[in-house]
C-alpha cells in the first residue's frame, strides 16, 4: 500500500464555552507515515477525542491543516475508517451484512463486495458467525465486526478511539493481539486514541503523549521494541521502562498544566 500519509499541520480546535473561547487542542504537529502504528495518549483533557473526530472529518479545526496523501481533509470519506469504543454494530443486520454495510454505499460490483466481506471476515475470524445477529455476540466479537466493516472499505488510515476500553482484561488482551496481526496483514496505517498505557506502548511503534488544557504535543515516543510481539513482552524489563517512562510523561504534562 503507498497511501495512507497523514500530517496534522499547527492544528488548533477552539469551543465556545460560557460566552469565551476554549482551546482543545493548540498547535499540533503530527506526521504520521504509511502503513504505521501510533497511539496518542494522554489525560482527561488532553483532547485525545477531539484530535481523531477531527482527522475523521467528522468536526474541523479551527486553525490549521490535515492532510491525507497532500489532500486537505474536509469531511468524512471512506479512505478513513473510524472505530469507536462501541463499536456501533447494527443490531438489525447480521455480522455480514454489518460487514458489508461501508460497501454498499461505494461503486464497487456485487462479486468484489462478496469477495471483500469474505475475505475480512475470515482475516477477523467471523467467517463461522457470518450469519449471526450482534446480539448473539460477545463484546470482543461485536468489535471484531466494527474494525471488519471499517477495513473492508480498504481505507487507507484506520482510526481506533479507545475501541478496546469496555473489554474485560483477557479479551482486551486477545483483541490487542488481534489488531497487531490484521495491522500487519493489511498495511494499513493507524492512528490509536487509548487511555491505556500499556495498551499504547505494547500495540504502537510510537506513542505521542499529549498534555492537558490545552491538548498539545507533549512528547513523541519511537518504541524500540520487536515488531513481532506477544504477551510475554509486556512482562519483559525494556517494555516495563517504556511503560513507566509513558506514564511519568502522562502525570507530568497532566499535573503542569
Amino acid at each position: 500500500m503507498t497511501t495512507g500519509l497523514l500530517e496534522l499541520v499547527g492544528v488548533s480546535r477552539m469551543f465556545r464555552r460560557d460566552g469565551r473561547d476554549v482551546p482543545a487542542l493548540a498547535d499540533v504537529d503530527l506526521r504520521i507515515a504509511r502503513t504505521s502504528f501510533v497511539c496518542v495518549v494522554g489525560a482527561s483533557g488532553s483532547g485525545k477525542s477531539t484530535l481523531l473526530s477531527l482527522v475523521a472529518g467528522l468536526d474541523r479545526p479551527s486553525t490549521g491543516e490535515i492532510l491525507l496523501d497532500g489532500n486537505p481533509v474536509r469531511g468524512p470519506g471512506p479512505d478513513r475508517g473510524l472505530v469507536s469504543q462501541g463499536g456501533a454494530v447494527y443490531p438489525w443486520r447480521t455480522v455480514e451484512r454489518n460487514v458489508a454495510f461501508g460497501l454498499e454505499l461505494l461503486r464497487i460490483d456485487r462479486a468484489e463486495r462478496a469477495r471483500r466481506v469474505g475475505w475480512y471476515l475470515a482475516e477477523t475470524g467471523l467467517t463461522a458467525l457470518r450469519s449471526a445477529l450482534p446480539k448473539q455476540l460477545s463484546g470482543g466479537q461485536r468489535q471484531r465486526v466494527a474494525i471488519a466493516r471499517a477495513l473492508a472499505c480498504e481505507p487507507d488510515v484506520l482510526l481506533l478511539d479507545e475501541p478496546f476500553g469496555a473489554l474485560d482484561v483477557q479479551t482486551k488482551e486477545d483483541m490487542q493481539l488481534f489488531i497487531r496481526r490484521v495491522w500487519r496483514d493489511t498495511g494499513t496505517t493507524v492512528l490509536m486514541v487509548t487511555h491505556d498505557v500499556e495498551e499504547a506502548v505494547f500495540l504502537g511503534q510510537r506513542v505521542v503523549v499529549l498534555a492537558s488544557d490545552p491538548g498539545r504535543v507533549a512528547a513523541d515516543i519511537t518504541l524500540e521494541l520487536p515488531e513481532e510481539r506477544d504477551l510475554d513482552l509486556k512482562r519483559t524489563p525494556e517494555f516495563l521502562a517504556l511503560r513507566a517512562r509513558v506514564e511519568d510523561l502522562v502525570r507530568t504534562f497532566h499535573h503542569a498544566t
